[in-house]
């Protein structure tokens, strides 16, 4: 008896002690607000290639929407927002063999992304973000590249996922 009352003491204090500190989710990610606007994320890169902006924005937008209870807004009236480009898109040699030919080549992505918390000023951020995926060189871009974009945008919505609400 004495053991099952300590558990539900120990359980209480527990969530008292979590619901102290804003509401938290599943993710760890620390989520006081309702209401999120994620703009649309350009490419003014040199590389400008249509796929990557559309990808990017979808691919972040799932990520924060699918593991929070933040609900989409279109206008700048919300708790967060969102707001960025995409700044550089680049093929470049990743590995070389013996006889100076490439064997690797990697596609890096950076993003530069504004984070408004209208909730905690201190936790705004504007910063870049990047990350990269390489293939061999045997195979063409555009062979992989819807592939290797989807990966990456994937990648750089958990970096953003995790500055702006979880603060790893």
């Amino acid at each position: 008896m004495i053991l099952k009352n300590s558990l539900n003491l120990l359980l209480i204090v527990s969530y008292l002690g979590l619901s102290a500190c804003g509401v938290y989710s599943f993710t760890g990610a620390a989520i006081e607000g309702k209401t999120i606007n994620i703009h649309y994320i350009d490419n003014t890169a040199r590389n400008v290639v249509p796929l990557v902006s559309q990808t990017f924005t979808q691919k972040l937008q799932q990520r924060i929407l699918s593991q929070t209870s933040l609900s989409q807004v279109n206008n700048d009236a919300t708790d967060y927002t969102i707001t960025g480009s995409i700044t550089a898109y680049e093929v470049t040699v990743a590995a070389i063999t013996g006889n100076e030919t490439s064997s690797q080549n990697r596609l890096t992505i950076t993003v530069s992304i504004e984070f408004q918390n209208r909730i905690n000023d201190k936790a705004n951020f504007t910063q870049s973000f990047s990350r990269f995926a390489d293939f061999s060189a045997t195979q063409n871009i555009q062979s992989v590249e819807q592939s290797l974009i989807a990966d990456i945008s994937e990648q750089l919505a958990d970096d953003i996922f995790n500055k702006a609400f979880v603060n790893w």
